[in-house]
């Protein structure tokens, strides 16, 4: 049986014990930083890709093809407003 060291009741072998442990965090948490820097070196040196595929993802989300044609015709049925109103407008078609 360990005896008793110091004022605050712990033996050497368990300050020993928490010093051990706490190191063997600090070197998890040290890889942790050091990959999610090696994460940030690939997306720097593949930026074009990555771009690319954000615009792809977010192209897809917002209704790609369908909703950029919807647009592109809606803007060709609309005329030029002569005149507005509050909310009712006078449109020439021509």
């Amino acid at each position: 049986m360990a005896v008793a060291s110091g004022r605050n009741g712990h033996t050497r072998e368990e300050v020993r014990r928490q010093l051990h442990a706490e190191r063997e965090q600090l070197a998890r948490a040290v890889e942790t930083l050091r990959s999610a820097a090696d994460m940030r070196a690939v997306v720097r040196s593949n930026l074009p890709l990555v771009a690319v595929g954000a615009f792809a993802t977010l192209f897809v989300l917002s209704g790609g093809v369908g909703a950029t044609m919807r647009l592109l015709a809606r803007r060709g049925r609309e005329g030029h407003e002569t005149a507005r109103l509050g909310r009712w407008a006078i449109v020439d078609r021509r």
